[in-house]
């Protein structure tokens, strides 16, 4: 399923064949938690502007609509009008981001729903029957992700609790592909590496996990609190001992510069909600570093967003108008904004693959991490 066809240095230029579409690596995933993306962006829009896939959270869906209703419907790729490649997180996240409503257990997690309040239980079971629900293309294992820094007897014990939960995972995937009312029976299992920000329990639980033979390897756990440096010390530690010939994920990274980085150690997937979260509020993406469209030197601009940029709203808009859409409170200043960063993150990747193919990766990086960092 997965071919690399070129490499740099540790970077990797590659393609995964998936059912539902082969996927140019390495890929940029457009974060629509609830099957949309935040800002009023369409599934056509998301073609236009170059995204492969898309990605969707189990926890949400499962919640509303309800995953028996997508399925119901089709799938998640027809209820949302998407005819290429979805991933789909586990709701694992949400046992970090909502401790303050789950209890831990064995056998899975209870959660208190951030709507309503009512109980829910999932573990990797009840995980993978909603992701075959939702079927989509690359399913997401079950696990715990904690925050860093946590106690050292915390972490591993999380570690081998999630190699349980994904053996269960891998078990349960391959039931419900055998059924005859599934309706993506090529869904693929992907497992996902923690560890905290400690080298020795990082390397442990990649070993162990490998050796499932999954279609492809997660790093989950990092950008929740550690440093830059740490999570690239971290991805010099663990990514030597993914399997060399699988896709390797790098879970909610990250800024430019972080995928740049990333990248140059061996990461092929990323998917971040910074691209459209911060374009719903003026903060912009462009190839010479970032702006604030809130700034008052803005309100009598001519330029598009980026000068270098073909999206769609800076071949056709104003960094003036685009601002007193902001300061009206006109929603579509938000649409145009998610649509500028999401296309600069899509075409980022391209450059990158293009970099890789053309050996010439290390000088890419080296022109572009600092000044796509830079405040404009």
């Amino acid at each position: 399923m997965f071919k690399i066809l070129h490499t740099n240095g540790r970077a990797r230029r590659g393609e995964f064949s998936t059912v539902h579409g082969t996927i140019q690596t390495p890929v940029f995933m457009n974060v629509g938690t609830l099957a949309a993306i935040k800002g009023a962006v369409s599934t056509m829009d998301l073609k236009e502007i170059g995204c492969q896939v898309e990605l969707s959270n189990t926890y949400h869906l499962h919640l509303r609509p309800g995953d028996a209703v997508i399925k119901e419907l089709g799938g998640l790729r027809k209820f949302m009008n998407w005819d290429r490649p979805i991933l789909t997180d586990s709701g694992g996240f949400q046992v970090f981001s909502l401790a303050g409503l789950r209890k831990i257990k064995e056998e899975g997690v209870s959660f208190q729903s951030h709507i309503d309040g009512h109980r829910i239980f999932m573990g990797p079971e009840e995980s993978m029957r909603i992701q075959s629900n939702l079927a989509s293309t690359i399913a997401m294992a079950f696990d715990e992700c904690v925050e860093n820094p946590a106690p050292y007897d915390y972490v591993k014990a999380s570690c081998g609790r999630t190699y349980r939960w994904l053996e269960r995972c891998k078990a349960e995937m391959a039931r419900l592909n055998s059924l005859s009312d599934t309706i993506n029976k090529n869904q693929l299992l992907f497992g996902i590496n923690q560890g905290g920000t400690y080298d020795d329990l990082r390397i442990e639980h990649m070993k162990q996990i490998a050796k499932l033979d999954l279609p492809g390897y997660a790093i989950g756990g990092l950008a929740v609190g550690e440093s830059h440096e740490e999570m690239y010390h971290i991805l010099d530690m663990v990514v030597p001992h993914a399997p060399e010939d699988k896709p390797r994920y790098l879970m909610g990274v990250g800024t430019p510069a972080n995928i740049i980085e990333s990248v140059a150690r061996g990461v092929d997937f990323f998917d971040c909600v910074m691209a459209s979260r911060n374009a719903r509020h003026g903060f912009i993406f462009t190839r010479h570093g970032t702006m604030n469209m809130m700034n008052e030197k803005y309100s009598k601009d001519t330029l598009p967003l980026d000068p270098d940029c073909q999206c769609p709203t800076c071949r056709n808009y104003t960094r003036a108008y685009i601002r007193h859409l902001f300061k009206a409170g006109e929603m579509l200043a938000m649409r145009l904004c998610v649509l500028h960063n999401l296309y600069f993150y899509n075409e980022l990747m391209s450059r990158i693959r293009g970099a890789i193919e053309e050996d010439r990766f290390d000088k890419f990086r080296e022109d572009n991490v600092e000044k796509l960092s830079k405040r404009l």
